[in-house]
């Protein structure tokens, strides 16, 4: 017999179906969080959680040259935080980042993606390219970021920029390529070519941070925005920026030893590798038998693919010790050993002209040099022009002599030197220099790779 539900009963059984629900609903909110999970694990967040452990944060304290000054005497120059990203490129602690965000910094302070803090030491820069390499002692391999290439970019392809926005450390925004190619000025002073243009969003702060692809490759450094403009960023290609990284991490810059290969990255079968173009005369790597053309696979069992993996590979390596090359000639891989040897005086001068002024210079007999019919007493002829220096984009050339720089003349490499080691050459920039090109005598001003950080720090407005 049916009989209707008491009150005790109705509510048990509403207990009951609600229980049912909410498990119901739980289940499949479960499943669904779960499929979320894998979903919002996206090439994106791959990318980035691949790069950050090799993503530092720069801050420190910069002087730069007041924009207005009191008529009674004001201060020409003012404190102000500087702040910008670096790039671990060595397991040593050698970090790859803009010259602006170092020019002028008192005490570099750099920040790792674990929060660990360190001081960063000024290495060297090259202010045509707005690079340079700091270095910091942390005790242990750092984490090196997986290094790109430039040379197969595509506008519209997937970007992210990693920075210190605003000091807002690890910032990540996308975008994609807008364009490549660009060349930018941003003051006087600064000019930019060849850039990578993005719609990644790039603020201050974001200098000196990687741009990259989607499978979280450095594609580019970050290095400037489009002031008054919205998704207008630039980047400096990462196969010149290693390039330039390459000069200024090599054995004869910081060790003062020489090997004498002089390469380039060369792509077989898939991959790069260095193919060595020239060598130096009289020097280990012409020794040790290595020939132009050989392709460079590994020194040390450490692969090389492009310049910078050779300097790194030989750079503090036992001065009794030789480095072991694995290479590659007509298609037959070979064992070379090189040993490294101390850059003599000649070497030394050589090295610093090229580093500083941008070019190689060689003595002229006087014989010689009177046939130019020029009131001068003598000078140096141009040898070579590195392309991508200062003296390149102020138009000078090889076969030019020159012959005086600031108020000194340059008759023999002792007068260069002793103006490239002048305490005051900062003062000095950009230094005047006179050429003689035929029946002509030339002049111009060229800004200086100094080995030491300037006293006077350029304009930033415009940079990341």
């Amino acid at each position: 017999m049916l009989r209707p539900l008491d009150r005790h009963a109705t509510e048990l059984l509403r207990a009951l179906t609600l229980i049912v629900l909410l498990a119901c609903g739980f289940a499949g909110l479960t499943s669904h969080v779960a499929n979320a999970s894998s979903l919002r694990h996206s090439p994106v967040v791959k990318a980035v959680q691949k790069a950050r452990p090799s993503v530092v944060n720069i801050q420190g304290r910069k002087t730069v040259r007041a924009e207005q000054v009191d008529a009674i005497g004001g201060d020409p120059f003012r404190q102000v935080n500087g702040m910008g990203t670096g790039i671990i490129i060595d397991p040593r602690g050698y970090i790859l980042t803009n010259y602006h965000v170092v020019e002028n910094v008192e005490v570099i302070h750099v920040t790792l993606e674990d929060k660990r803090d360190y001081i960063g030491h000024f290495i060297s820069h090259d202010p045509v390219s707005d690079l340079a390499i700091i270095r910091i002692d942390a005790g242990e391999p750092l984490t090196v970021i997986d290094m790109g290439t430039s040379n197969d970019l595509m506008p519209g392809e997937s970007v992210i920029a990693v920075g210190n926005a605003f000091g807002y450390e690890h910032t990540v925004t996308c975008g994609i390529i807008s364009a490549l190619h660009r060349e930018v000025q941003v003051s006087a002073t600064q000019r930019y070519r060849d850039l990578i243009q993005t719609d990644a969003s790039i603020n201050p702060g974001n200098s000196g941070g990687p741009l990259l692809n989607i499978d979280g490759q450095m594609i580019g450094v970050n290095v400037a925005v489009r002031v008054g403009a919205q998704g207008i960023g630039f980047a400096i290609p990462v196969d010149e920026a290693l390039d330039i990284a390459a000069r200024l991490l090599s054995a004869e810059r910081i060790e003062q030893r020489t090997h004498g290969v002089v390469g380039r990255s060369h792509w077989r079968e898939g991959n790069s590798a260095l193919l060595v173009t020239t060598l130096k005369p009289a020097s280990p790597a012409s020794q040790a038998g290595l020939q132009p053309g050989d392709v460079i696979l590994e020194v040390d069992e450490q692969t090389v693919r492009r310049p910078l993996d050779f300097e790194r590979a030989v750079l503090g390596v036992a001065n009794d010790r030789p480095v072991v090359l694995k290479i590659d000639r007509d298609g037959h891989e070979q064992i070379v050993e090189l040993r490294l040897s101390k850059m003599q005086a000649g070497d030394l001068f050589e090295q610093m002209a090229w580093q500083i002024l941008g070019f190689r210079l060689t003595p002229i007999p006087s014989a010689e040099f009177r046939k130019l019919n020029t009131r001068y007493r003598g000078g140096l002829r141009i040898t070579e022009v590195r392309t991508d220096s200062a003296a390149a984009a102020q138009g000078i050339r090889s076969g030019d002599v020159l012959v005086g720089m600031h108020v000194w003349e340059t008759i023999s490499p002792e007068n260069v030197r002793y103006i490239l080691n002048h305490d005051d050459l900062d003062r000095f920039q950009p230094v005047k220099f006179y050429i003689v090109r035929g029946q002509e005598t030339l002049y111009g001003h060229l800004r200086l790779d100094t080995p030491q950080v300037p006293q006077v720090a350029r304009q930033t407005q415009g940079r990341g």
